[in-house]
C-alpha cells in the first residue's frame, strides 16, 4: 500500500511545501472571482477558439500516434506520483510540453500540433491522453489551484453519455472538436464506459490572476518546476521517444 502514497506525503519538506500551497490557494480565491467553480466559459479564452478551429489538423497527426498506441508509456511511467489513481495500462499518455519542458522528438511527429499549442498564452503542460474502454479515474484533485486544466475532444466514442467527467458535482461529456476547461483543485473523476478509446488533448495553463498574486502564482509554478515530482517525469518523458519512421521506445 505504500507504493500508492504520493511522493509529496513521504517526504517532510514536500510536506512542508504542499502547506504553504494550500495556503496561497486561498489568496487565490480571494484574487480571482471564477477561482470557485468548477468549469469556466470557454469563450473567455480566444486561444481556445484557435485551437478548435484546427481540432482536425491535430486529429490527422494523433492518427499516426495511435498507430503506436499499446506501446506508448502509461500515465504512472511518466508521472509516478500518479499511481495513486492509476496503475493499469488503460491510460496512456504522449507529452509534447510538462511543466514547460519540451518533449522534442514527440514535438517533431506533432508539427502542427506543437505549433498550435506554443501559441497558447501561459502553457505548461500539453499532452494526449487517451483512455481505453472501461477505463475509470477514481476521485483526486490537482495539487494547486494556480493551474487551469483544458481538453479538446478528438477520438469520442459513442454512446458519449457514458464517456463522461465530474468536476465537483458538474458532470459533462466530451465532444469532438469542442473543449472543457476547468478548475482541477476540485473533485474530479472520469469515466470511459464504451467499448471504444478516448483521446483528448490535454493542456495545463497557469491561471490569469491580477497583479501581484499573478508574480506570486508564477513564483509557486516556478517552484514547483523544479520540485523531484515534476524533475523525475521530465526524464521520464525523456526516456520515452517515437519518431514517424521508428515506434516509441524505451531507452
Amino acid at each position: 500500500m505504500d507504493d500508492l502514497v504520493p511522493d509529496w506525503q513521504r517526504n517532510p519538506l514536500m510536506r512542508a511545501g504542499h502547506r504553504v500551497i494550500k495556503k496561497l490557494e486561498r489568496s487565490i480565491v480571494k484574487a480571482d472571482p471564477h477561482a470557485n467553480q468548477p468549469f469556466h466559459d470557454t469563450d473567455e479564452y480566444p486561444w481556445i477558439g484557435r485551437i478548435e478551429s484546427n481540432w482536425r489538423i491535430i486529429l490527422d497527426e494523433l492518427q499516426l500516434i495511435m498507430t503506436y498506441q499499446d506501446r506508448l508509456p502509461n500515465f504512472q511511467d511518466i508521472s509516478q506520483d500518479q499511481v495513486s489513481i492509476t496503475q493499469d495500462q488503460r491510460w496512456k499518455t504522449f507529452f509534447l510540453y510538462g511543466y514547460g519542458y519540451k518533449a522534442e522528438d514527440n514535438c517533431r511527429s506533432c508539427p502542427q500540433t506543437t505549433k498550435l499549442v506554443e501559441a497558447v498564452p501561459n502553457l505548461l503542460t500539453a499532452f494526449f491522453s487517451i483512455l481505453a474502454p472501461g477505463k475509470h479515474i477514481p476521485p483526486h484533485r490537482g495539487p494547486y489551484k494556480g493551474i487551469l486544466r483544458y481538453h479538446l475532444g478528438l477520438i469520442v466514442p459513442e454512446p458519449v453519455e457514458q464517456c463522461r467527467i465530474r468536476v465537483g458535482d458538474e458532470v459533462r461529456s466530451w465532444e469532438r472538436g469542442k473543449s472543457l476547461l476547468f478548475d482541477d483543485t476540485f473533485e474530479h473523476e472520469v469515466w470511459n464506459d464504451t467499448p471504444g478509446t478516448r483521446v483528448v488533448l490535454f493542456v495545463d495553463v497557469i491561471r490569469e490572476l491580477p497583479f501581484p498574486a499573478s508574480l506570486v502564482n508564477k513564483l509557486v509554478i516556478n517552484l514547483i518546476r523544479w520540485s523531484p515530482f515534476v524533475q523525475n517525469a521530465r526524464k521520464n518523458v525523456a526516456d520515452y521517444t517515437i519518431g514517424l519512421d521508428r515506434p516509441p521506445q524505451r531507452h
